[in-house]
């Protein structure tokens, strides 16, 4: 096995150095975008909120107003007399 030379090991320690330089800058901006989408976070959960929904409930608040809404439909187009439109 033969010894590598000072330049073998200068490039293989300037790889490191890109690598590891690299690394860092991934890093910080993984650390950036994970600060950003925790504060949506907060912006969303703060406007559920508002809309006097708990997170935690938002999967029940969801189908209680698609129940809702099929109700409504389905009571609007009893009403309207469809007989009468038919040759209008």
């Amino acid at each position: 096995m033969a010894l590598a030379t000072v330049s073998d090991l200068e490039q293989k320690l300037n790889r490191l150095k890109q690598g590891l330089e690299k690394a860092k800058s991934i890093r910080i901006r993984a650390e950036e975008r994970k600060r950003q989408l925790e504060d949506r976070r907060k912006e969303i959960v703060e406007e559920i909120r508002k809309l006097g929904v708990e997170p935690e409930n938002l999967d029940a608040e969801i189908s209680r107003l698609d129940e809702e809404i099929r109700r409504l439909a389905g009571e609007a187009e009893r009403l309207i007399p469809w007989e009468l439109l038919k040759d209008a």
